[in-house]
């Protein structure tokens, strides 16, 4: 039986292990940076338009991370409360230059 996480602590050492490939780490980086600007535009704009694009290009690109690079399955299928949790911890940690980008 596949293991269940019940913390993100527990969990985000299984994501970091998904998440090896380098052109993969920077397209989530990538796709959540441009998360987070259709975020704030929608805020600074008052446009619906920009909250219905986010999720749209932040999977858009950690999909094909996976799959075309990571060739594996995104753990947002089985854990998508803790996957959007360390796609963020991610992007915090490379932007603050924790984590190489």
């Amino acid at each position: 039986m596949a293991e269940r996480y019940r913390t993100f602590a527990e969990f985000y050492p299984f994501y970091l292990s998904e998440h090896v490939n380098v052109v993969s780490r920077r397209l989530h980086v990538i796709g959540t940076t441009l998360v987070v600007a259709s975020l704030i535009a929608a805020a600074v704009l008052l446009d619906w338009r920009f909250l219905a694009a986010a999720p749209v290009i932040g999977y858009g690109f950690a999909w094909v991370g996976h799959f075309f690079f990571e060739k594996n399955r995104p753990a947002t299928f089985k854990y998508p409360g803790f996957s959007l949790m360390g796609d963020f911890r991610l992007w915090w940690e490379v932007v603050t230059f924790q984590r190489k980008f």
